[in-house]
């Protein structure tokens, strides 16, 4: 039973990464979308590009907790 449960738990933490993994593309369109839109000062307009810009590099390195981090930031600013 206990090997059960063990195993149930090993293979819902493996199929959340992929999960994660796929959420930033999500993000990064969502912003790009809101950016062109967005009543936003010069330098918070430039925060957002360059947030998306690194948030986009992490996940492309596989860092998906990073990039969600910075992406998060990016639609905070937006207001999305």
């Amino acid at each position: 039973m206990n090997r059960m449960i063990a195993l149930v738990l090993t293979l819902s933490f493996a199929a959340a990464g992929p999960a994660s993994a796929n959420r930033c593309p999500q993000e990064m369109t969502a912003i790009d979308r809101a950016l062109q839109t967005a009543q936003l000062s010069a330098s918070d307009r430039e925060r957002v590009m360059d947030l998306r810009r690194r948030g986009e590099a992490a996940h492309k390195a596989g860092n998906h907790d990073e990039s969600e981090r910075l992406l998060d930031q990016a639609k905070d600013i937006l207001k999305i």
